[in-house]
């Protein structure tokens, strides 16, 4: 006698892909939250430092500089837009708040640091201090 069985499409392995997408949640290993990646030139007058911030408005991103620490955040609000008839099945979209520190090997004049912010990328643009110059004292 031939075993007969009934043919359910959601055993296929195919399948599975969008009953996980559609239905379930599925478990990202190794997923992190979004971090501030960043490069950091120096020449013998400033520091230029281009970070990626996607997705963030220019006016959600805050530099503050003391001395020679600089500290970069920023935060993405969650907008949902949603529209009648329509449901949304998955968001991998990152909200929240991020920030970033980090110390140069020299003080930053702060008065005269400029910061632009284009297609994602902020540039910080960071004129080194002038050095006080050693003064010999003479003993009385």
């Amino acid at each position: 006698m031939a075993n007969v069985t009934r043919y359910f499409p959601a055993d296929e392995t195919f399948d599975d892909l969008f009953r996980g997408f559609l239905m379930r949640p599925v478990k990202m290993e190794g997923h992190q939250e979004m971090q501030i990646k960043m490069d950091v030139h120096e020449d013998e007058r400033a520091y230029t430092v281009h970070a990626e911030i996607p997705g963030v408005k220019k006016e959600d991103i805050a530099v503050t500089i003391d001395g020679n620490q600089v500290t970069l955040g920023a935060e993405v609000k969650d907008e949902k837009e949603v529209k009648e008839g329509h449901k949304l099945l998955r968001s991998e979209r990152y909200y929240g708040k991020v920030t970033r520190s980090f110390a140069l090997a020299q003080d930053v004049d702060e008065a005269s640091s400029v910061a632009k912010y284009n297609n994602g990328v902020l540039e910080l643009v960071l004129p080194k201090k002038a050095t006080a110059s050693a003064r010999k004292l003479t003993i009385q």
